[in-house]
């Protein structure tokens, strides 16, 4: 796996890093097919809920970047992908860094599915996140 902050893949059509990546300060740390890990330098003057710790939608931004990403890994040129369902559940707080790292449960001509552990620094979960992606082809994933 490369470790890059680049582009998601060689030669890919995806815009790298998009731009919820540029406003919430996460980047690709790691990447190989079907795989992907995003980390997030987490801040609690940025990121934070009215209770002082990291809000739930930026853990959610995080994983569905890493399901994304890790996803378009294994897309041909004609080829998009939507999400169909995406779940998180949470177990313990954070205020600092956490990483969002995935395997694939699934990886289908037409329906993947995937679950992304978000991690602590400690290595602690903090919230697990599966998620379904529908691929597009031909016409369906014109202009995507």
């Amino acid at each position: 796996m490369a470790e890059t902050g680049e582009a998601p893949a060689e030669g890919s059509r995806f815009i790298y890093p998009p731009a919820i990546a540029k406003t919430l300060g996460f980047r690709l740390i790691e990447i190989g097919p079907g795989t992907a890990t995003i980390e997030l330098m987490a801040d609690t003057e940025i990121h934070a809920n009215p209770m002082g710790t990291i809000h739930g939608g930026v853990l959610c931004d995080i994983a569905d970047a890493a399901i994304g990403t890790a996803h378009a890994t294994g897309l041909k040129e004609d080829e998009s992908f939507t999400s169909i369902d995406l779940q998180i559940n949470f177990f313990r707080p954070v205020w600092g860094a956490e990483f969002a790292r995935l395997q694939p449960v699934n990886v289908g001509r037409q329906i993947s599915r995937y679950v992304c552990d978000i991690l602590r620094d400690d290595d602690k979960l903090v919230a697990q996140v599966t998620s379904t992606v529908l691929t597009l082809r031909g016409d369906e994933a014109s202009g995507r």
